[in-house]
């Protein structure tokens, strides 16, 4: 902008329903002058943390495939951190844009629990 001329408040409302990368473009156009922005929003999802419960006999394994669906554009490589002895899964799992991937969470106790 000129250094004597007024700014202008352009307020902006964006809603992402899910995560991933939004462009849009915005043109301003006067009788005296034209301008194009580009706008480029990265939208990343918080921790997501979810709760299972279930019920297992002692020393048999119960398995239970949690569901990963990728509804951005990008891929996702996500770290698994379990909390609890007997719980066992993958450290990291890799999900492609548009896939939806099962993780295997494994409760397996070694004794009454």
């Amino acid at each position: 902008f000129l250094e004597n001329s007024p700014a202008v408040e352009l307020p902006i409302k964006f809603i992402p329903k899910y995560a991933g990368r939004y462009c849009c473009q915005i043109l301003l156009k006067s009788s005296c002058d034209v301008r194009l922005y580009k706008v480029e929003c990265i939208v990343n999802t918080d921790c997501a943390e979810a709760e299972l419960e279930f019920l297992s006999p002692a020393y048999q394994a119960v398995i239970q495939d949690i569901p990963i669906r990728n509804t951005s554009h990008q891929d996702w490589k996500l770290e698994a951190v379990l909390e609890g002895q007997s719980f066992y899964g993958p450290r990291v799992l890799y999900v492609s844009p548009g896939e939806t991937v099962q993780y295997p969470l494994t409760f397996k106790p070694i004794a009454e629990c």
